[in-house]
């Protein structure tokens, strides 16, 4: 997952890159500490709130028992650790952005941190939750298999993900909605750059079928996605072998 990809300039007429690599890895970690002061904000208003009950439903897809410790990969400001807490689980938080965790509200422990290489021990995880950070990650292979590293055997991850509806009236709309609405809310509450950068990142993202063939690669079985919220996110589970 280190290739270029490329998303056509708003004229049209010739491709702008995306970053990749460790150019990829500065940007993304700028742009959150940019965004960090409004972001809460900004998820709630272009999701609808919705974001909420996407998180809680992730949280119930992992099916572990209270008192299990589960990690929050790109934790951002802790709402999925605010989640995992009220769901009984003990939660701690990882993100590369300073900003986002200087903005945090939870009581889990925080730690600033590389996603493709988080400073705990083999196996001590009995699950992982990670929201809309997929396609933020420098190589999406490595990421799974840091998972499998940290994870238990048996141990699941429950990973929040946006995704584009199958129905055509439907994936329309959201690309309308995704692609134009959100950069515009975005710039006039926040940086215009970064939720301009948001809907292209999605071009990072491989499809389905290619994600569960990564997971199984390395190291997870029961690997499945399920569509929510009309298709505009997915819930990728699976178990550590």
């Amino acid at each position: 997952m280190t290739l270029r990809r490329t998303s056509r300039s708003r004229k049209g007429s010739s491709p702008a890159p995306l970053p990749v690599g460790d150019e990829k890895v500065r940007r993304v970690r700028s742009m959150f500490d940019a965004i960090a002061p409004r972001y809460d904000l900004l998820n709630r208003l272009m999701t609808f709130g919705l974001d909420r009950g996407w998180r809680r439903a992730a949280v119930e897809a992992l099916g572990l028992p209270p008192g299990s410790s589960v990690l929050d990969v790109a934790c951002g400001t802790g709402d999925f650790c605010r989640e995992l807490e009220a769901g009984g689980l003990r939660a701690s938080g990882f993100d590369n952005s300073g900003g986002m965790l200087f903005r945090a509200r939870t009581d889990a422990p925080l730690v600033q941190a590389d996603a493709l290489s988080l400073p705990v021990g083999e196996s001590v995880a009995d699950g992982i939750t990670c929201g809309f950070a997929l396609r933020n990650v420098a190589d999406l292979e490595r990421l799974f298999s840091e998972f499998s590293r940290v994870l238990r055997v048996g141990g699941r991850i429950a990973l929040l993900e946006v995704a584009e509806p199958r129905l055509g009236i439907v994936r329309a709309f959201h690309r309308l909605y995704f692609h134009r609405v959100v950069p515009l809310i975005g710039g006039l509450l926040s940086d215009k750059d970064a939720y301009r950068y948001l809907p292209r990142s999605t071009a990072y993202l491989p499809p389905g079928p290619e994600i569960l063939s990564m997971l199984e690669r390395a190291g997870f079985g029961e690997c499945r996605i399920r569509l929510i919220g009309l298709g505009a996110a997915q819930i990728i589970t699976g178990s550590r072998r």
